[in-house]
C-alpha cells in the first residue's frame, strides 16, 4: 500500500487474502444537519465542499475537519478505478457510526445499523470499467435513547466520564476480491484435551465445494483435513502447544475452498486453549488464572476512536503489560480486529464489550437496535484466543423512573451463550445483575484501603450470604450473589491531574506520589489477598480528556514508574496459591 494512505495494514488478520485495495485516504465530505442530502441528490457525488482523511472521524484532528458539535448526518464521496480481477468484489467497513447507507455509481448497495461492528456489501454488479464512485451517508442521533453511543458525550462539552463523540467512518474502508464461491467466515473451536481443532465453515455461492484446512506450528505442518459439501471438520494435531499469557503460541492456518477448479485461498491463525469457570475461579487451560485487568476505553488524543497508527494499538497493550496487568476490559466499545490480533500475539486477556450507554435499557423493544449488532460482534471476534469473556452491557441504570428490563439483559445473555458456550458471559457489569450471569461483578470506588478491604471480609471467609452485592443495591434487593466467580470489575480510579486543570476522577486527589502509590497498593492487595476474588479491573490505563484517573497521561507518558505498579500487580493472588 502507498505510504501516504493512513492505516494501510490489512484490517482482518484472521482471514487474509492477497487481492485487496485499501480505500483510506482523502474523500470528499459534507455536513447534512437537516438530513436533506437525499433530497439534494448527494448520492450522485456532487457539490461536496470539504475534504476528510478517512478513516478518522470528522470530530478528530487527524480527519482535517475537527468539528465537535452534533452532526445529524454526514456524507462521503470518492472515486476509484475498477480493479482488474475476476469473481466478486466485496466492500468492507471496519465501523461507521451509526446508520449507514452506501451507494456505488448512484445505486444503493445496502444499509447497516450500528456504530461499532464491521459490515460489508457485495458490490460486483454495481461496478463498471474505469472510474467508479462510492458515496456513504451516516446518520447519527446519539441523544435519541434508542441507539448505543458508549462514552460519547451526551452534551456539547465532554464531561465526567463522557468524551468527544465519533460520527461516521472511523475504521478502514477496503475492497477485496473473492471467487464466486468463497469462504465467508469460519469458527475455530480448540479442543486441547483431545489434541484437535474443530472448524465450522460458512461458504457463500454454492452448496457444492471442497474445503481443505491445514495447520502449521513454527512453519511445520502439524495437521490437515479435507471435506466435500460439508460445513465442518476436525484436524488432529501432531503437536499441541497451549496458548496462555506466558506463552501465547499461535498456529498458522491455511484454508482453501475449491469449486469448479477455482480456488479461494485464505490465511489465518488460531490458538489452542480452554476456558473454564465454577463457583470460585476462572481457569485457563485447567489452571486458575487471576485476571489482573485494567480498563481500556480505546480513545486517542488526535484520532478519538481511531488509533493514529497500527503501532499505537500494540503500544497500549505493551504499556499495560509493563505495569503488570495481564489483560483489559475493552470498555464501552467494540475494538478493531487488529487490536485483538496484538492481544492474541502478546498473550493479553480481554473481555469483549460494546458501547451500550445511551440506549434506554428499560424498554425491551430496544433489543431491535442492540442485539443484531452485538451478534455481529460475537461472530466476528469468536476466534480470538485472547478474548476470554463477553459483557454486552455496562451499568444498566434505571431510567426515567423505570427499572431496567431484566428481560432485555436475559435475552441478550441467552443469545450470547447460544452463539458461544465456550466463554463466560456477564449479563451487565456493575449492576443490576439478573439470575442470568456466569460471573458476579461489582464496581467499587471506595478510596480508603481499610474500608475497601473490610467490605470483602465475609466473602473471604466463604460467608456468601453476607457477601457485598454492590453499594445500596443489596438493600434494594435488586440482585443476588449465588456463588459465581467474583470480579471487582471497576475499582480505584484515583485522580492524579498534574497536567490538567480541574481534572475529574474518583475521590480526593492524593497529596503526593507516595500517597498515590500507598493507596493503589492497599486497594489492589485487598483484592489479590482474597481467596474468593477471581479478577480485578483497575480504572484506568490512561487519562481521557478531562478524566484524569489513568496510570498514564492521555499522551501515554507514565505518571509513575511502571516498575512500581508492576511490583504491586504481580504479587501472587490468593486464588493462585490455594491447593
Amino acid at each position: 500500500m502507498a505510504n501516504n494512505i493512513p492505516r494501510p495494514e490489512f484490517p482482518r488478520p484472521q482471514m487474509v487474502r492477497d487481492a485487496w485495495v485499501n480505500l483510506n485516504g482523502e474523500w470528499d465530505f459534507e455536513f447534512d444537519f437537516g438530513k436533506t442530502g437525499r433530497d439534494r441528490k448527494m448520492s450522485e457525488g456532487k457539490d461536496y465542499s470539504k475534504k476528510i482523511l478517512v478513516p478518522f472521524c470528522p470530530e478528530s484532528k487527524l480527519s482535517g475537519i475537527e468539528y465537535k458539535d452534533f452532526m445529524n448526518a454526514v456524507w462521503y464521496h470518492r472515486t476509484f478505478q475498477k480493479p482488474f480481477w475476476n469473481g466478486r468484489t466485496i466492500l468492507h467497513f471496519g465501523a461507521c457510526d451509526y446508520k449507514t447507507e452506501v451507494w456505488v455509481n448512484e445505486e444503493s448497495v445496502g444499509t447497516h445499523m450500528g456504530g461499532y461492528a464491521s459490515f460489508s456489501f457485495d458490490i460486483t454488479k454495481y461496478l463498471k470499467d474505469g472510474e467508479n464512485h462510492i458515496v456513504v451517508c451516516a446518520e447519527d442521533d446519539s441523544r435519541s435513547g434508542k441507539q448505543p453511543r458508549g462514552k460519547q458525550s451526551y452534551g456539547y462539552f465532554s464531561g465526567g466520564c463522557d468524551y468527544t463523540r465519533t460520527t461516521g467512518i472511523w475504521q478502514t474502508v477496503w475492497m477485496e476480491n473473492v471467487p464466486d464461491v468463497y469462504l465467508k467466515s469460519y469458527k475455530a473451536l480448540p479442543d486441547p484435551k483431545n489434541g484437535k481443532i474443530d472448524f465450522k465453515f460458512s461458504v457463500e455461492g454454492s452448496m457444492h465445494y471442497t474445503v481443505t484446512a491445514t495447520a502449521f506450528l513454527n512453519g511445520k505442518e502439524v495437521g490437515s483435513n479435507t471435506v466435500t459439501d460439508f460445513p465442518s471438520m476436525s484436524i488432529a494435531l501432531s503437536e499441541v502447544d497451549l496458548w496462555d499469557t506466558e506463552h501465547p503460541t499461535l498456529y498458522d492456518l491455511e484454508i482453501t475452498v475449491e469449486h469448479d477448479d477455482v480456488v479461494d485461498f485464505v490465511k489465518g491463525y488460531f490458538g489452542m486453549r480452554s476456558l473454564g469457570w465454577d463457583n470460585k475461579t476462572l481457569t485457563l487451560n485447567g489452571k486458575p488464572v487471576f485476571q489482573r485487568l485494567v480498563l481500556d476505553q480505546g480513545f486517542y488524543m488526535d484520532g478519538i476512536y481511531t488509533a493514529p497508527t497500527d503501532a499505537d494499538l500494540k503500544k497500549d497493550i505493551e504499556l499495560s503489560l509493563a505495569m503488570g496487568f495481564n489483560g483489559a476490559r475493552l470498555h464501552q466499545k467494540i475494538f478493531e480486529e487488529r487490536f485483538l490480533y496484538y492481544a492474541d500475539k502478546l498473550g493479553y486477556l480481554v473481555w469483549g464489550e460494546t458501547g451500550n450507554w445511551g440506549m434506554d435499557v428499560t424498554e425491551v423493544s430496544n433489543l431491535e437496535n442492540f442485539l443484531p449488532e452485538w451478534m455481529e460482534a460475537v461472530t466476528r471476534d469468536f476466534n480470538h484466543p485472547a478474548l476470554i469473556g463477553w459483557c454486552p452491557f455496562n451499568e444498566t441504570w434505571d431510567h426515567g423512573g423505570k427499572r431496567q428490563s431484566d428481560n432485555l439483559l436475559a435475552i441478550t445473555y441467552q443469545v450470547t451463550k447460544a452463539m458461544d458456550p465456550t466463554r463466560p458471559v456477564i449479563d451487565t457489569s456493575g449492576f443490576f445483575h439478573t439470575p442470568k450471569t456466569d460471573v458476579y461483578d461489582v464496581h467499587d470506588y471506595d478510596q480508603n484501603p481499610e474500608t475497601f478491604a473490610a467490605r470483602y471480609e465475609s466473602l473471604k471467609e466463604d460467608n456468601l450470604e453476607t457477601a457485598w452485592r454492590g453499594g445500596p443495591l443489596a438493600e434494594q434487593k435488586r440482585q443476588e450473589y449465588r456463588g459465581e466467580p467474583y470480579f471487582v470489575s471497576e475499582y480505584g480510579g484515583i485522580c492524579w491531574n498534574s497536567k490538567v486543570d480541574n481534572g475529574w476522577g474518583y475521590g480526593n486527589t492524593p497529596k503526593s506520589e507516595e500517597e498515590f502509590i500507598a493507596r493503589y497498593k492497599g486497594l489492589t492487595e485487598a483484592l489479590l489477598n482474597n481467596k474468593r476474588i477471581a479478577a480485578f479491573c483497575y480504572t484506568q490505563l490512561y487519562d481521557i480528556e478531562q478524566e484524569t484517573n489513568g496510570l498514564y497521561y492521555y499522551d501515554r507518558t507514565p505518571k509513575f514508574d511502571p516498575a512500581v505498579i508492576k511490583a504491586i500487580n504481580s504479587q501472587k493472588a490468593a486464588i493462585e496459591t490455594e491447593e
